[in-house]
């Protein structure tokens, strides 16, 4: 099996394309700020379950989704920092941090099944 059919590989890469297209409506003058940050942690997610599944152990593995996770959260507050200062409608960041709670839901799910 591929990293590319885990369930959380691809909800992560879905959740990075979702924060692409947010920043995209950022001001310019976020490009090296909360937009750059924002995509960099939502990149780092499933790039973070990519590395791990290709490890040799279980444990290296659940380090590399405690990483994911880490970068997740790191996610989470830099979304609601740009909710908070206006970047753009809470309208359109509401989908997106509910996915992303919902998700950090998924793998802490998931690193407990896999350290039992």
């Amino acid at each position: 099996m591929s990293y590319r059919e885990q369930f959380i590989w691809q909800r992560g890469v879905q959740i990075a394309i979702n924060c692409y297209r947010l920043t995209e409506k950022f001001p310019k003058s976020e490009l090296y700020g909360l937009t750059s940050q924002i995509r960099r942690s939502a990149v780092s997610v499933p790039s973070n379950i990519a590395e791990g599944y290709g490890r040799k152990t279980q444990n290296e593995y659940i380090q590399f989704l405690h990483i994911a996770l880490g970068s997740l959260r790191e996610l989470d507050t830099q979304l609601i920092i740009a909710k908070e200062v206006g970047l753009t409608s809470p309208e359109i960041f509401t989908p997106i941090l509910e996915e992303v709670d919902r998700f950090q839901g998924i793998l802490v799910s998931t690193i407990q099944k896999m350290k039992s």
